[in-house]
């Protein structure tokens, strides 16, 4: 009872953390439209940094605890792409709006999935294959390519995608020789002052409406970050991982209600057929885990 307890709270929470991520990329399609994105995403960052500085400090060993590692090249590397593709992303709500761009992202489970055997060297079985075999007819029915003039745009996203999910799996990598909490320090340290090398050029003056704007982009950073933390101390990360997809939901009802975008049909079919391969991924590779488990005993 006490452990669906907190499977149920996992669950609550990273719900929370859809809505929250949803906000924040609304605040961040705003802002960019506004503002260049190098200097959105370089204030975000600075927020985040301190965020992470906060959280290591409370932490036991502190901040040289959190900073220790034995693969900082990896780290960087890690911290350096996140920061990227969050630019890249961004960049894609203002060519694509949240609706298209989120519909294209949610292919990122299953690139993740396609490209653990490569990078980490996992064996991804002909279930798993069949499933991003269909994901990934769902992203070319949302592209449309071959329908009109296609969109290099459209592209954009799938970039995203593409850099989160090696992003993901360097991460697990990581894990093998350090902590979840020196991976988060470095991802937020690093990142903070590569962006600031680069945004700082372009900085420009803004408005007190949407310095009000950028205030609430950060907290909302923070506050999802703290939330998936949460979740993730409560709840094994199998059994909260599907809820994730919310977060297509949420941006896409922000994109239609706040900036009047509209859902196209491929866009639903395409959308649907991702989340779906995403979905039985992600129970497939829960079933395998725990066949191999049960083996071990």
């Amino acid at each position: 009872m006490a452990q669906d307890n907190r499977t149920w709270l996992g669950i609550w929470l990273m719900i929370a953390t859809t809505v929250v991520f949803a906000l924040q990329d609304g605040m961040s399609r705003h802002l960019a439209g506004e503002y260049n994105v190098l200097m959105v995403v370089m204030i975000r960052y600075w927020f985040f940094a301190a965020f992470v500085i906060a959280v290591a400090a409370r932490r036991a060993g502190g901040l040289k605890a959190a900073a220790k590692t034995e693969q900082p090249l990896l780290q960087i590397f890690r911290a350096l792409l996140l920061v990227s593709e969050i630019c890249v992303m961004v960049t894609a709500f203002v060519l694509l709006g949240l609706v298209e761009s989120h519909a294209v992202f949610t292919s990122y489970p299953l690139l993740i999935a396609a490209l653990s055997g490569p990078v980490l060297g996992e064996k991804v079985g002909w279930r798993r294959w069949a499933a991003i075999a269909v994901g990934f007819l769902g992203v070319i029915i949302i592209l449309e390519p071959g329908f009109g003039v296609f969109s290099p745009y459209a592209l954009v996203p799938l970039l995203s995608a593409t850099m989160f999910a090696l992003y993901g799996l360097l991460t697990r990598y990581a894990a093998r020789k350090d902590s979840a909490a020196t991976s988060f320090f470095w991802t937020g340290i690093v990142g903070a002052a590569a962006i600031t090398v680069v945004g700082i050029w372009f900085w420009e003056p803004m408005t007190p409406g949407d310095w009000v704007w950028m205030s609430m982009l950060c907290v909302s950073g923070a506050t999802g970050h703290w939330l998936l933390i949460k979740c993730y101390e409560v709840a094994e990360a199998g059994a909260v991982q599907p809820f994730a997809y919310l977060q297509l939901v949420w941006a896409s009802a922000l994109g239609m209600l706040v900036f009047g975008e509209t859902l196209r049909l491929n866009v639903g079919i395409g959308a649907g057929l991702v989340v779906a391969a995403g979905l039985f991924t992600l129970w497939r590779e829960r079933q395998v885990a725990q066949e191999a488990r049960r083996a071990a005993r």
